[in-house]
């Protein structure tokens, strides 16, 4: 039952977009399901059509690909076809979970005056607020099939899921955000995001058992960010320029969020977070991103005996530190700028930074 997971390590922009939109395309994946709202977003930049998505899956690039919105996700209608008719994704693609529920634009405004963008750097897409909603029941809540709108693409996504997971078919499960941001792990309380965004979060809202996952893929970012604004503790906090002085980059550079457009904030690579979300998540693989932020010379590698000693050193910290082998290695932001290393039988990258190690 081949069911891969994709979860972020830091606090979101780990590069989990890129990792699915690759292997959407490199297995010829069945089904891809996204969990969260639009307070997140995901990058894809495939053979030059680059687009940031808040709705949409980002497993849309293989056509053959069926999208899906799980039972825990916070739509909003308007965004999500707004993403539809951009990417030119035929509508027969699309499956939502009859349970998932709606983010009216009102719910924007009531975050802003709450005052959540300025107290916690919160993104104010309204999703914090349906969370809220939905819990309390509230009657102004509705579900994706309380909306004629939705009509053609409402199903049940847990029982459509497992019987493809019984017929052998091909799942990604696309988390959103990161492990630093989870509403019940993260260590910087209230600092956080209004969902959990472990594994077992995203399998609860999928309606997946832990059991049928083959694959966890752990994304990691070699210089990890947090939006911008008083958005909670970033250890070893730096900025755009020193990264582009450190790496030679011969141009600047900076980043910035898909949800707000917003900048982000930038820190140097900072251990104990993915030790705590490897210990929480359990990963099979890792998926490690910004190698051309350790030096410009790997951007656009794609092949790993041509990195440079910083992006090995990098490498060889993960898999001694975490015991879980890097299989992508990500060298600049196109879907194409991409390593991943052939893997043994034990499940671990041919040319290792490591001996495999004894259980």
């Amino acid at each position: 039952m081949p069911l891969n997971v994709v979860v972020g390590a830091q606090f979101g922009g780990e590069g989990k977009g890129k990792i699915v939109s690759h292997l959407s395309i490199a297995d010829d994946v069945d089904y891809v399901v996204r969990c969260g709202g639009p307070n997140s977003g995901h990058t894809v930049d495939y053979r030059g059509f680059r687009v940031g998505l808040r709705m949409l899956p980002a497993g849309f690039v293989n056509e053959k690909t069926k999208l899906m919105l799980a039972a825990g996700s916070l739509i909003n209608p308007r965004i999500l076809f707004q993403e539809m008719e951009h990417c030119k994704v035929d509508r027969s693609r699309l499956i939502i979970d009859r349970n998932a529920c709606m983010i009216s634009d009102g719910y924007s405004k009531e975050e802003l005056e709450l005052g959540l963008r300025s107290r916690i750097g919160s993104t104010a897409s309204g999703t914090g607020i349906g969370v809220a909603k939905r819990a309390l029941r509230e009657p102004e809540v509705k579900l994706a099939k309380d909306l004629q709108a939705l009509d053609p693409y409402i199903d049940n996504v847990s029982e459509k899921l497992n019987s493809a997971l019984d017929e052998n078919r091909k799942v990604i499960i696309e988390g959103t955000q990161g492990f630093g941001l989870s509403l019940y792990h993260s260590p910087n309380y209230p600092y956080c995001t209004s969902r959990d965004t472990t594994v077992a979060g995203f399998l609860s809202e999928t309606g997946l058992a832990p059991s049928l996952v083959d694959n966890v893929i752990m994304a990691i970012r070699t210089f990890p960010i947090r939006v911008e604004g008083d958005s909670g503790p970033l250890a070893k906090e730096t900025d755009w320029e020193t990264v582009r002085q450190s790496s030679g980059y011969p141009y600047p550079i900076s980043e910035q969020t898909t949800a707000t457009g917003r900048t982000r904030r930038v820190g140097e690579f900072d251990m104990d977070i993915v030790r705590v979300a490897a210990r929480v998540n359990r990963p099979s693989q890792l998926a490690l991103h910004g190698a051309d932020y350790l030096g410009f010379e790997n951007k656009g590698l794609v092949s790993y005996s041509n990195l440079s000693n910083r992006a090995l050193d990098t490498v060889n910290l993960l898999e001694k530190s975490l015991r879980v082998p890097v299989t992508f290695i990500g060298t600049g932001p196109r879907n194409e700028e991409i390593i991943q290393r052939r893997m043994d039988a034990q499940g671990w990258p041919l040319e290792k930074a490591l001996p495999i190690p004894t259980m």
